[in-house]
Protein backbone atom coordinates (compact mmCIF):
# COMPACT_ATOMS: atom_id res chain seq x y z
CA UNK A 1 0.00 0.00 0.00
CA UNK A 2 1.55 3.57 -0.54
CA UNK A 3 0.79 5.89 2.13
CA UNK A 4 1.10 9.77 1.40
CA UNK A 5 1.87 12.72 3.17
CA UNK A 6 2.57 11.66 6.76
CA UNK A 7 2.46 15.16 8.71
CA UNK A 8 2.49 13.22 12.09
CA UNK A 9 5.50 11.14 12.07
CA UNK A 10 5.63 10.55 15.68
CA UNK A 11 1.79 9.65 15.64
CA UNK A 12 2.35 7.21 12.48
CA UNK A 13 5.23 5.07 14.38
CA UNK A 14 2.98 4.89 17.29
CA UNK A 15 0.37 3.72 15.26
CA UNK A 16 3.21 1.12 13.44
CA UNK A 17 4.13 0.03 17.05
CA UNK A 18 0.26 -1.05 17.94
CA UNK A 19 0.50 -3.60 15.01
CA UNK A 20 0.25 -6.48 15.37
CA UNK A 21 2.10 -8.10 12.97
CA UNK A 22 4.79 -7.06 10.35
CA UNK A 23 4.54 -3.74 8.72
CA UNK A 24 7.80 -3.47 6.25
CA UNK A 25 8.99 -0.29 4.09
CA UNK A 26 9.82 -0.77 1.22
CA UNK A 27 12.42 1.22 -0.58
CA UNK A 28 13.26 2.61 -4.38
CA UNK A 29 15.58 -0.21 -4.42
CA UNK A 30 13.16 -2.79 -3.19
CA UNK A 31 14.40 -3.55 0.12
CA UNK A 32 12.62 -4.09 3.01
CA UNK A 33 12.70 -2.70 6.28
CA UNK A 34 10.83 -3.67 9.25
CA UNK A 35 9.30 -0.87 10.84
CA UNK A 36 8.56 -2.36 14.19
CA UNK A 37 12.10 -2.32 14.44
CA UNK A 38 13.26 1.07 16.63
CA UNK A 39 16.57 0.73 14.24
CA UNK A 40 15.07 0.72 11.49
CA UNK A 41 12.56 3.47 11.94
CA UNK A 42 16.05 5.58 12.79
CA UNK A 43 17.38 4.67 9.27
CA UNK A 44 13.96 5.00 7.35
CA UNK A 45 14.01 8.87 8.87
CA UNK A 46 17.35 9.58 8.05
CA UNK A 47 16.94 8.35 4.15
CA UNK A 48 12.67 10.09 3.47
CA UNK A 49 12.18 13.00 6.12
CA UNK A 50 12.59 16.17 4.60
CA UNK A 51 10.89 19.23 5.53
CA UNK A 52 8.90 17.93 8.80
CA UNK A 53 7.00 15.58 6.47
CA UNK A 54 6.66 12.25 4.51
CA UNK A 55 5.48 12.56 0.95
CA UNK A 56 4.85 9.05 0.16
CA UNK A 57 5.86 5.66 1.12
CA UNK A 58 5.41 1.98 0.31
CA UNK A 59 4.38 -0.34 3.17
CA UNK A 60 3.61 -3.89 3.44
CA UNK A 61 1.52 -5.08 6.40
CA UNK A 62 1.24 -8.90 6.78
CA UNK A 63 -2.35 -8.71 9.08
CA UNK A 64 -5.62 -7.38 7.83
CA UNK A 65 -5.89 -5.49 11.05
CA UNK A 66 -3.05 -3.33 10.58
CA UNK A 67 -4.22 -2.61 7.28
CA UNK A 68 -6.99 -1.14 8.99
CA UNK A 69 -5.07 0.46 11.61
CA UNK A 70 -2.90 2.40 9.00
CA UNK A 71 -5.99 3.07 6.69
CA UNK A 72 -8.07 4.51 9.44
CA UNK A 73 -4.38 6.65 10.61
CA UNK A 74 -4.31 8.19 7.12
CA UNK A 75 -8.58 8.74 7.01
CA UNK A 76 -7.57 10.60 10.12
CA UNK A 77 -4.90 12.32 10.04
Amino acid sequence: MKIENISNIEEFFKVIDQCKGTVELVTGEGDRLNLKSKLSQYVSLAKIFSNGEIPELELVAHEKEDVERLISFMIGQ
